[in-house]
């Protein structure tokens, strides 16, 4: 994969996508960190002498124009992270964009209006990418999280530049989770929570072709317990997907991998933040309690899988993790990962979450930018982003 370092920048104007999505509060950027891993790649196309096209999207404003999505306050966040001017252009395409970039002396930096007030944009349009591509004369994508999704500015816009890289963070992106697939240090052990069994069926399948243990919490959990003949009282479990279950659990034995399931439990009798914590012992859960969270043997135990790993992968929480009250299993997970001397990957919103809110984020050896993307790259799936820069696309 060609990366950024390897074009001719000077006096170009360089179209660099980034994943600015970033959390707002009251009109300022609340957590800067997709800004902060865009760094790398924006200070080496200004210190090239190239002139610096920054385009995004933010949130969800359904290809309409609006005033709380507008990226003017992420302009201002990267003005203060560079140490020089951003100047915020008051479109992404047409001639307001096109007088803004005109304008520009090389190392200027320049960000677009949010790609996402044109509904062509996620549909991919072919005038729409065109329109982009007549801002640049080389195109860079930095956008890891936004790399499985097929969008003009991130595959359309591949079809009209002639030059196109990768940034630092996507070779980063691709080089750490491919590596998982591909040559992971033995033993490998994943760490899989969340919501859905059927959310993560491919995730699960591959890396039970990869992975020497197999650690799962969450609420899918309860469906593999009860796929195993375990009770589990009021948890949730997708009964629909009890067969697709015991087949994923019969793979994994078959291939000699550990799968390891909750032993006890935090539950609760009803679903809510305050609800008084029960533990219960046992892997099984009595009739009017739901899981809420792993237990404390559990914990111990899926900790002293951690400490034999060569490599972790962890994606979803243990818990909901977001309750106090039933935070400590992901918690525990956390610190352990972080503990590991393992090369640790951490992929998928609430796992960065969680990580972040336990303050270990630093002792991780990789933190993906990209939930999906990460995940459809574990799966298997060939990136639309990362296929369009390769040229596979076109």
């Amino acid at each position: 994969m060609k990366t950024i370092d390897r074009l001719d920048l000077r006096g170009r104007r360089v179209f660099i996508r980034v994943d600015f999505n970033v959390p707002l509060r009251a009109g300022e950027v609340d957590d800067n960190s997709r800004i902060v891993e865009a760094l790398p790649t924006i200070r080496h196309a200004i210190a090239a002498g190239a002139r610096v096209i920054l385009a995004s999207h933010l949130g969800r404003p359904k290809g309409k124009r609006d005033a709380a999505l507008s990226l003017a306050p992420v302009a201002k966040e990267l003005e203060r992270l560079v140490g020089q001017p951003v100047v915020m252009a008051p479109d992404c395409i047409g001639r307001a964009a096109a007088t803004v970039v005109g304008a520009m002396h090389d190392g200027e930096v320049v960000l677009l209006e949010n790609l996402r007030f044109h509904p062509q944009e996620e549909a991919n349009d072919p005038d729409f990418a065109r329109g982009l591509a007549a801002l640049a004369d080389a195109y860079v994508n930095d956008a890891f999280g936004t790399a499985h999704r097929a969008h003009a500015s991130t595959v359309g816009i591949t079809h009209y530049v002639h030059a196109t890289a990768a940034g630092f963070l996507m070779k980063r992106e691709i080089d750490m989770l491919g590596g998982l697939m591909k040559s992971p240090a033995k033993p490998f052990v994943a760490i899989v929570g969340g919501a859905k069994v059927s959310d993560k069926i491919e995730l699960l399948a591959s890396l039970i072709d990869r992975v020497d243990a197999l650690l799962v919490g969450g609420a899918m959990a309860y469906s593999l317990l009860s796929a195993r003949g375990c009770p589990v009282g009021a948890s949730p479990v997708e009964t629909d997907k009890l067969e697709l279950a015991r087949n994923l659990l019969a793979r994994a034995k078959a291939r000699g991998v550990r799968v390891e399931l909750p032993v006890d439990h935090i539950a609760a009798r009803e679903f809510k933040e305050q609800a008084e914590p029960v533990t219960v012992a046992t892997p099984e859960i009595g009739d009017g309690l739901m899981g809420l969270d792993i237990g404390p043997h559990t914990r111990q135990r899926y900790g002293e899988v951690i400490r034999t790993a060569a490599t972790v992968f962890w994606n979803g929480p243990m818990g909901v993790f977001e309750w106090s009250r039933f935070a400590e299993g992901t918690m525990a997970v956390a610190s352990a990962v972080a503990d590991s001397k393992a090369v640790s990957v951490v992929g998928g919103g609430d796992s960065v979450a969680a990580l972040a809110k336990s303050g270990r984020i630093g002792d991780i050896t990789h933190v993906s930018t990209g939930g999906g993307a990460s995940l459809e790259l574990l799966e298997g799936r060939t990136l639309p982003g990362v296929a369009a820069l390769d040229g596979q696309s076109q």
